[in-house]
């Protein structure tokens, strides 16, 4: 059974970005920004609060430490303070979780940091040494960094497909510093064919090999929750989501 999840929780202060409110009914696990590219103390603990009236499952969504660049900028940073970031900030989402009664569900990494854990084995093995302290699944990308050195630590991976970011010929994510609209019809045909039989049609036209076990939808991405809404409601017809 595919789970929908959505990045989230990401706005900041006075400052709002994303409409959770109309995005959480339509998904099933939530990725909470921890304050490192976005949201701040109360944003996250009204995130858990929302996710817990919806019955969502909340994972933490860790960043490099790049608010001004919304985590979606790279960094050269070595393993143990790579680790030791990851730390900080699952950890400071964990306690709001607890305060609310709720466990945390997994560790996704944000934007560049998630891209960079994909290529770079050192960074892999960063998140799971913070995965080592939270005993806690990861989302990742097949045939990446991420299932390699996850699946060895013995770490369970949960293979991952975006419903609204294009992939490169060579089945990595491209991922970009602002989010374009996409067709909500058309996101959920890629993403059930995705479920149906595991391709992708890259941006070059190439058909690449993809697995869904769960499906991401932006909250920053324009339509979000329309996206989101149309997304589960075509696959939970074809049987591929849980309908309720």
């Amino acid at each position: 059974m595919t789970l929908i999840n959505c990045d989230m929780g990401e706005s900041f202060g006075i400052w709002k970005l994303g409409d959770d409110e109309r995005i959480m009914p339509s998904i099933h696990i939530a990725n909470v920004a921890c304050g490192f590219h976005a949201s701040d103390f109360n944003h996250m603990r009204r995130t858990v609060r929302l996710a817990k009236r919806h019955g969502v499952r909340v994972g933490a969504h860790p960043s490099l430490p790049d608010r001004q660049g919304f985590g979606r900028r790279e960094m050269k940073i070595g393993r143990e303070e790579m680790a030791n970031c990851l730390i900080y900030q699952i950890g400071a989402l964990k306690g709001f979780l607890d305060a609310e009664g709720m466990a945390l569900h997994h560790i996704k990494p944000h934007g560049s940091l998630y891209g960079m854990a994909a290529r770079d084995p050192e960074i892999a093995h960063a998140v799971c040494d913070a995965a080592d302290v939270f005993k806690v699944p990861l989302l990742g990308l097949i045939e990446t960094e991420h299932e390699r050195v996850y699946a060895a630590r013995g770490h369970r991976f949960i293979a991952e497909f975006y419903a609204d970011l294009d992939y490169a010929d060579d089945g990595g994510l491209i991922i970009t510093r602002e989010h374009d609209a996409v067709d909500p019809d058309a996101a959920a045909a890629r993403s059930l064919r995705a479920c149906r039989e595991g391709l992708v049609r890259s941006v070059g036209g190439r058909d690449v090999r993809v697995r869904a076990e769960t499906i991401c939808v932006h909250s920053d991405t324009p339509g979000a929750p329309d996206v989101a809404r149309v997304l589960r409601d075509t696959l939970a017809a074809e049987g591929f989501v849980p309908a309720g």
